[in-house]
C-alpha cells in the first residue's frame, strides 16, 4: 500500500511537468506569433516585393542600332531581322552538348556555330540566352516550333542583326560592330551606363561605329513580364519602348571611293581626299580592305587568321594608323618656308651638279646630270632634290619643324576617329627623347640635310599629308578633317551638321601663289614630274610627285630595285588639288613599293579627280596607266645620311646660293 507521501510528490512533479510543457507551447507559439509579425507587419513591404519580383520578370527590350549612310544617302550599315535558335542554360537541365546534339537533328549546326556558341556560353551570365544559330529559314523554324515542348529553355527569336551592304568598300571608315566582350563591359560599367546596355549584344570595334558608338547605341526599353513558377512568360504588365540609335550621315562618296578601291587593284597604300572648304573627307581609302559582316556574328578561325597574319596587313588602318616618309611631297611646304622666312626669293637660283656635298658626303639627286641652273618654280616642277637638300641645310631643323606644325605634321589631326596616330616631326629635343644612346641623341648635320626631301626622320600618316595639301589649297586655312557630316535623329530624321574647327596660319598669299603656280607646273609644263599623266586632264590641276625610300643604300652603291625585294623598293606619292583655280578637292595618294611618284600613285589620283570633277571612270580598269619595271623601280631620290658629325664642315662652292 502506497504511502500518501509519496502520492503527493508524483503529483508536485506532474503539475510541474505540465507547467513546463504549458509554457514550452506558450514559449513556442510567441516565436512564432513573433515571426508572423516580423514577417507580416515589420518586413510586409520588404518580402512583397520580393514576391513581386519572382512573379515578375523585367525584361530589357534593346534598341535598334542607327543606320549609317553616305553623302548621298547610301546605305553603309544597315539592320535586318533573323531567326535565332537561343539556348537559356537556366532554363534546362539537360546537358548542354547532348541538348546541342538534339537540335542538330532538326535544325542544321555547324562545327563553327558549336565553336562560337561555347565561346559565347563562356562570355555570358547564366541566365542570359545564348545564340546557337543564326539566319534560320522559315522551314526551320516551323521544324523546330513543333517540337517545342520538348526543350524547355530554347527559343526561336526574331533578332535585329547588322550588315555592311557595301562590303569591303570603305569599311576602314565605317569600321564593324562584334559582340560584347569583358573588356566592354569594364568600359561601359566605367562610363557608368550598364543599364543601357542590358540586353544589348554587339558593340562598335572600329571605324565610326566605335568612334559614335553613344549615338548609335540608342536606349533600351523594358517590359515587365508576368511569369508562371517554371519561368515562362504568362502576359505583359507593362512595356517602355526603346529609344532607336541616330543615323550617321557620312562625308564620303561611296561611289569615288569604289572608284579608287578599284583603281589600286592589288596594291598596297591609302588615298584620302578632303573637301578643302569644310574638312569633310570625301574618301578614306586603305588598301588591302577585308569585309566588315564577318565580325558580325564572330569571325571563324580560319578568317582570322589570314586577316591577322596576312603580310598586305588588310586589317591595318593606313590613313591613320600608317606612317611614311613624305618625300618629295614635302618640297612645297619646304617651298613656302623658305619664302616665309626671307632664305628664298623666287628669282635665286643655285647651280645643280646632281649632288650636293657635305663635307665629303655626297647627297645625290634622282637626276644624276643635274638640273643645271634651278630656281624656286623649277625645283617643284623638275623636283630637284639638290635645291632641298642646301634648303635644309640653310633653315635648320629645329626651324623647319617650327613652319611645319601648324601644318599638322608629326601632330594628330583629331579626325572623329580612333586609334590615329601622330608620326614624327624630328628636332633636336625629340632626337634627345626618342634614343638611349648619347651618340645617337645628337643631332648631325647630315640629318638635317635628308629631312629636305622628306627622308630621314619624317614619318607622317596620309591623313596630315591630305590635310596639309588641303590647307595649302584652302590659301593657309587649316580645318579639323572628319568623317561624319551630320547626325540624324532616329525618330524624327532630322540632321543636325556636324561642327569643324579651322585655324588661319600665317603666310602671304602671294608667296601660296608662287608655290601653287609651280605645282600646276608639275602637271601642265614640259618637264614636270605628272605632266604625261595629265597632259589630257579636262581641269587644271596643281600636284607633286614623291618617291620615298623604305631603305637606304650606301654612298658607293646605285639604288636598282631589280635586286631589291618588292617590299623593300621606293613608296610611291602624289598630293593635289583642283581645279587649281577654286579647289573642290585635295587628296594624298601613297602605292607601297610602287616606285616613281608618276607611275604608281600620280594616275591613282587622276582617277579620283576624274570621277569627282567630270564624273568620268575609266572605261576599263586594266588600261589604267601602271608602272613599267622601269618606272616603278626609278628612284626620285637616292640619298646619304651622314653619320658622324658634319657641323662644322665646309660646303662645295657648287652648293652655294646664287642670286
Amino acid at each position: 500500500m502506497r504511502n500518501f507521501n509519496d502520492t503527493g510528490q508524483e503529483l508536485r512533479a506532474f503539475h510541474l511537468r505540465l507547467i513546463i510543457a504549458a509554457g514550452l507551447v506558450l514559449f513556442c507559439f510567441s516565436l512564432l506569433l513573433a515571426r508572423f509579425v516580423w514577417l507580416q507587419a515589420i518586413k510586409y513591404r520588404h518580402y512583397s516585393g520580393m514576391a513581386e519580383e519572382n512573379r515578375i520578370a523585367i525584361l530589357p527590350v534593346p534598341p535598334e542600332r542607327g543606320w549609317i549612310k553616305d553623302r548621298n544617302g547610301i546605305l553603309l550599315a544597315e539592320n535586318y531581322s533573323s531567326f535565332t535558335l537561343e539556348i537559356t542554360p537556366s532554363k534546362t537541365d539537360q546537358k548542354l552538348e547532348s541538348l546541342v546534339d538534339e537540335l542538330a537533328t532538326m535544325v542544321k549546326i555547324s562545327l563553327h556555330d558549336r565553336k562560337r556558341f561555347k565561346k559565347r556560353l563562356a562570355e555570358s551570365k547564366h541566365f542570359e540566352s545564348v545564340r546557337l544559330r543564326s539566319h534560320l529559314t522559315e522551314e526551320e523554324v516551323a521544324r523546330f516550333s513543333a517540337q517545342r515542348y520538348r526543350f524547355p529553355g530554347v527559343e526561336v527569336q526574331s533578332r535585329m542583326l547588322r550588315r555592311y551592304p557595301q562590303g569591303v568598300s570603305g569599311e576602314h571608315a565605317i569600321g564593324y560592330v562584334a559582340r560584347l566582350n569583358q573588356r566592354d563591359q569594364e568600359a561601359i560599367e566605367h562610363r557608368g551606363e550598364e543599364n543601357n546596355y542590358n540586353g544589348t549584344r554587339i558593340i562598335g570595334k572600329a571605324g565610326v561605329e566605335k568612334s559614335y558608338e553613344s549615338v548609335l547605341h540608342g536606349q533600351t526599353g523594358y517590359e515587365e513580364v508576368e511569369v508562371s513558377a517554371r519561368g515562362r512568360a504568362i502576359r505583359t504588365l507593362s512595356h517602355t519602348p526603346a529609344k532607336p540609335g541616330n543615323n550617321l550621315i557620312l562625308s564620303i562618296d561611296i561611289e569615288l571611293q569604289k572608284v579608287i578601291e578599284k583603281a589600286f587593284g592589288k596594291q598596297r597604300g591609302a588615298l584620302i581626299a578632303i573637301e578643302p572648304a569644310t574638312g569633310e573627307v570625301l574618301a578614306y581609302v586603305s588598301m588591302p580592305t577585308f569585309n566588315p559582316n564577318l565580325f558580325v556574328e564572330g569571325v571563324d578561325q580560319k578568317s582570322w587568321h589570314q586577316l591577322n597574319n596576312s603580310l598586305d596587313r588588310p586589317m591595318l588602318n593606313r590613313p591613320i594608323g600608317g606612317t611614311y616618309p613624305p618625300g618629295s611631297t614635302y618640297k612645297p611646304f619646304m617651298a613656302l618656308a623658305a619664302l616665309t622666312m626671307g632664305l628664298r626669293t623666287p628669282h635665286d637660283k643655285i647651280t645643280d651638279p646632281g649632288y650636293f656635298m657635305l663635307g665629303k658626303h655626297q647627297f645625290r639627286d634622282q637626276n644624276r646630270a643635274g638640273h643645271g641652273r634651278v630656281n624656286l618654280h623649277k625645283s617643284i616642277v623638275e623636283s630637284c632634290d639638290t635645291y632641298y637638300y642646301i634648303l635644309a641645310n640653310d633653315i635648320g631643323v629645329d626651324a623647319i619643324r617650327d613652319f611645319m606644325k601648324p601644318w599638322g605634321f608629326g601632330q594628330k589631326t583629331g579626325i572623329d576617329l580612333h586609334y590615329e596616330r601622330a608620326g614624327v616631326l624630328p628636332s633636336t629635343d625629340w632626337k634627345k627623347q626618342y634614343f638611349n644612346d648619347p651618340i645617337q641623341q645628337k643631332w648631325y648635320a647630315g640629318d638635317t640635310v635628308s629631312l629636305g626631301i622628306g627622308q630621314g626622320y619624317n614619318a607622317f600618316t596620309p591623313l596630315q599629308l591630305a590635310r596639309a595639301t588641303a590647307t595649302l589649297a584652302n590659301d593657309g586655312a587649316a580645318l579639323k578633317p572628319r568623317i561624319v557630316k551630320a547626325i540624324e535623329n532616329g525618330v524624327t530624321h532630322q540632321q543636325s551638321a556636324t561642327s569643324t574647327e579651322e585655324h588661319k596660319l600665317d603666310l602671304d598669299p602671294k608667296h601660296i601663289a608662287i608655290v601653287k603656280r609651280a605645282m600646276i607646273g608639275v602637271t601642265r609644263e614640259e618637264k614636270g614630274t605628272a605632266m604625261t599623266v595629265f597632259e589630257r586632264a579636262e581641269y587644271i590641276s596643281a600636284g607633286k610627285t614623291g618617291t620615298a625610300q623604305v631603305v637606304g643604300i650606301k654612298q658607293d652603291e646605285t639604288y636598282d630595285a631589280k635586286t631589291v625585294a618588292e617590299r623593300k623598293r621606293d613608296h610611291s606619292l602624289y598630293i593635289a588639288f583642283a581645279p587649281a583655280d577654286r579647289p573642290r578637292i585635295a587628296l594624298a595618294v601613297i602605292v607601297e613599293n610602287g616606285g616613281f611618284g608618276s607611275a604608281a600613285a600620280a594616275p591613282i589620283a587622276k582617277v579620283a579627280l576624274d570621277y569627282y570633277l567630270l564624273g568620268k571612270r575609266p572605261e576599263n580598269f586594266r588600261t589604267l596607266p601602271q608602272p613599267t619595271v622601269e618606272q616603278a623601280i626609278e628612284p626620285e631620290s637616292v640619298i646619304e645620311e651622314g653619320g658622324e658629325d658634319m657641323e662644322n664642315l665646309p660646303d662645295s662652292p657648287q652648293n652655294h646660293l646664287e642670286g
